[in-house]
């Protein structure tokens, strides 16, 4: 004979394993597979609350780390650029204090070629170049035309004479030089 059917089968009221007289111990030891389920279900949603917390609170502490970084750099940014400047600043006040009692105009030219070196080296650190157009063709991109002169040495639309240089930054303009540009001779209608 088969055992499964010797087995009376066990009711809706009466969990397997148990008697049907343990009727105090059935209300603290009977958890429906629905309550597991439930309680489970709450842990994991305590503990994902948790998580979301954590998260919250390292996202406001890098979202604070980065608002200093920024005032900082905002703040200190300029510090190199500054700590460069200032040996060129310096060159300056040596060469105004030695105009004062200089009687040789050759040491003061030379203390301004210095000065001059040092604020080219500075610029170079920086990737800052001079625009010198001097013999080139007038190019409104990089140039701005004070006024025109007339002359037979230059061909016409060519920079004849530089103000003011003009800078650019990584090729990018920072100032246009101011020129003066050729153009033809006027011709006398005789």
């Amino acid at each position: 004979m088969n055992r499964e059917t010797e087995t009376p089968p066990l009711s809706d009221e009466q969990p397997a394993g148990e008697s049907v007289d343990s009727g105090a111990d059935e209300s603290a030891e009977a958890i429906s597979p629905e309550q597991a389920e439930i309680a489970s279900l709450n842990a994991q949603l305590a503990e994902m609350k948790n998580e979301i917390l954590r998260v919250r609170a390292e996202m406001e502490n890098a979202r604070k780390r980065a608002e200093r970084d920024v005032e900082a750099a905002h703040k200190y940014g300029q510090e190199r650029l500054v700590g460069e400047l200032l040996s060129v600043k310096d060159s300056i006040d040596l060469g105004l204090e030695a105009a004062h009692t200089a009687t040789d105009i050759d040491a003061l030219r030379q203390g301004m070629e210095l000065t001059a070196k040092m604020f080219g080296d500075f610029f170079e650190k920086l990737a800052v170049c001079a625009v010198d157009p001097a013999g080139e063709r007038f190019d409104p991109e990089r140039h701005q035309a004070m006024t025109t002169a007339e002359t037979t040495d230059a061909e016409p639309g060519t920079v004849v004479r530089v103000m003011q240089k003009g800078y650019l930054l990584n090729d990018r303009l920072l100032r246009p030089a101011l020129v003066v540009v050729a153009k033809a001779p006027a011709t006398n209608g005789a």
